[in-house]
């Protein structure tokens, strides 16, 4: 099986084959760098899929060959009675060569008032930033991740990795159960 992750980060591609590795025995992971249409810190659902639509899409197109594309998008969504008013979530779209895909997320988290008062106040472009100004933390988004941080390293930004794109895969692990028709990217990227 080969598989192509839309993006460089190495938590993103350690997930991705841990994941399809459990399920599927070997399998053979690239990565690639991809273009979003989406801003850097993505905000509303919408964004949020349409980014890792496009990431999966890529990277399923890079390749020859390619059984699956993935991509994996976190972003801010909008969540009523929360201290923010955002939860974070990444998203994982899984693409395969018919073009079918599959969606999953992570559990939810807040970031600290802070980070979404920069973002909206425009002082940074992403909430990774941010972070990285409050821990003292470099490339924060690549190691441990913000939900390391705030969860005093009981969880990982691997560990939200590995939710997501485990999630997306549960209709192909159980395609029985799922035989209605499965959207398809050109459906959703409109």
């Amino acid at each position: 099986m080969k598989v192509v992750v839309g993006s460089l980060n190495p938590i993103k591609i350690e997930a991705t084959r841990f994941v399809f590795k459990k399920f599927f025995g070997e399998a053979e992971v690239y990565s690639v760098k991809v273009e979003t249409s989406i801003p850097a810190q993505p905000v509303g659902i919408e964004q949020v899929i349409r980014g890792a639509l496009e990431r999966a899409y890529q990277a399923l197109n890079s390749m020859d060959g390619s059984d699956y594309g993935v991509g994996l998008e976190a972003g801010l969504i909008p969540y009523p009675g929360t201290i923010t008013g955002y939860l974070n979530h990444q998203i994982c779209a899984l693409v395969d060569r018919e073009l079918r895909v599959t969606f999953g997320s992570s559990m939810g988290f807040e970031f600290p008032s802070k980070v979404i008062e920069s973002l909206k106040k425009g002082e940074a472009e992403e909430a990774e930033e941010v972070m990285e100004e409050l821990t003292g933390i470099e490339r924060i988004g690549e190691m441990i991740g913000a939900i390391g941080y705030l969860t005093k390293n009981s969880f990982k930004r691997l560990d939200l990795s590995i939710q997501a794109i485990t999630s997306a895969l549960i209709p192909r692990l159980n395609p029985n159960l799922y035989r209605s028709r499965w959207p398809r990217v050109d459906e959703i990227l409109r």
